[in-house]
């Protein structure tokens, strides 16, 4: 492919995780879109929670078979090395599309805070959740997350450079603050269903599982230096001062 089409491609695939992430942002808020967590395709109960479970899973199959490091590498037999972040962002961007048009709500309420001060409260913990998970892709390389980096260098015929081992900001108090962001955002709601609990429950211990994989990849990477900062630093509550 030529190095422009290979960066419209990057563009195109980065617009797609803009449109379903922001998306997603109000159909876990309850807000402005068509469908949300608590409302859409009506079904019975238990068929409501098995579909999505099953969307749920494969998102998180899609996400982490995708990010491994051996995939990669076989990956990049088939499509050019440029093009390998932004065809992961365009196909995690798919699968969120799907999860968040076939989601089926399971409205019934677990909680409800009904005191105005308290909700405002909630849904301001929320933003907040939100607002750290996408500044913490910033203080690192959102572009380079995004595979807009990629595809810039290979238009430019410019080689990429190995990558720094830095803690900016967030990362000074936990290893892994976009997570952190996330697992706010999903749980910090006024009025929480079923629905909407089924949904964190699961995310959060795909949270989890998903940090197992990545630690281990970054370890391998940046090696001793990598595991200092993990004794060194909390990895996902700042229970603990910085030093």
């Amino acid at each position: 492919m030529s190095r422009i089409a290979i960066f419209i491609y990057g563009i195109v695939a980065y617009l797609a995780f803009a449109a379903s992430f922001l998306y997603a942002v109000a159909f876990v808020s309850n807000v402005a879109v068509p469908t949300t967590i608590d409302t859409g395709i009506a079904s019975p109960p238990l068929t409501a929670a098995a579909i999505d479970l099953g969307l749920m899973a494969l998102f998180a199959i899609q996400h982490s078979v995708m990010a491994r490091q051996g995939f990669k590498r076989w990956w990049t037999r088939i499509v050019p090395a440029p093009m390998e972040r932004s065809t992961y962002v365009l196909a995690s961007s798919a699968v969120l599309a799907l999860l968040l048009w076939q989601w089926r709500p399971i409205p019934v309420a677990v909680w409800w805070v009904r005191d105005p001060f308290w909700g405002m409260a909630l849904l301001g913990l929320q933003l907040a959740g939100w607002l750290i998970a996408g500044l913490s892709t910033f203080l690192i390389s959102h572009f380079e997350l995004f595979g807009l980096s990629q595809v810039a260098r290979n238009l430019m015929r410019r080689e990429p450079e190995p990558g720094q081992f830095r803690t900016p900001l967030f990362y000074r108090f936990v290893r892994h603050p976009l997570y952190l962001g996330f697992a706010i955002a999903f749980w910090a709601t006024p009025i929480m269903s079923v629905g909407h609990l089924l949904f964190a429950v699961v995310t959060t211990a795909y949270i989890f599982a998903g940090i197992a994989l990545e630690e281990r990849d970054l370890a391998q990477y940046f090696g001793e230096e990598y595991r200092r900062y993990q004794a060194r630093v909390p990895m996902l509550f700042p229970w603990k001062k910085p030093l």
